[in-house]
């Protein structure tokens, strides 16, 4: 199924976006980490919380989402679809063979070498 007022990206386009990608998944697992080390202490004050004010670290804990709500709003605004945060998995779309399917990298990959159809996934990945 085709995708409609999407990015197409060259292999070349796709490298260009990786320095800033890095950045952004970098700072997405840095919160995520910050977020998961909270949990004890915040969650039972959230349950407790709903409707009744807050606490001090459930406010910190609202900022660190606040802060990876912009970073993925960044790698969408970039063109690229996050796939999965925790992998660092983005796909860009491109066409290949006449037909789109996405180009394919994860965090600590050099450089974007797979492409998979757009409904196979990470699993589907082919070397370019």
């Amino acid at each position: 199924m085709p995708v409609t007022n999407a990015r197409f990206f060259t292999v070349e386009e796709a490298n260009a976006c990786l320095p800033r990608l890095r950045e952004l998944l970098e700072e997405i697992q840095a919160v995520r980490q910050r977020v998961l080390a909270s949990r004890p202490e915040v969650w039972p004050v959230l349950q407790k919380a709903i409707g009744n004010g807050g606490s001090k670290k459930a406010g910190e804990v609202a900022f660190e989402f606040r802060r990876l709500e912009r970073a993925v709003q960044a790698i969408k605004e970039m063109g690229c679809v996050l796939k999965d945060m925790d992998q660092g998995l983005v796909d860009f779309l491109t066409r290949r063979d006449g037909r789109e399917v996405y180009l394919c990298w994860r965090y600590g990959e050099e450089r974007v070498a797979y492409w998979h159809e757009l409904q196979a996934g990470f699993a589907g990945r082919r070397p370019l």
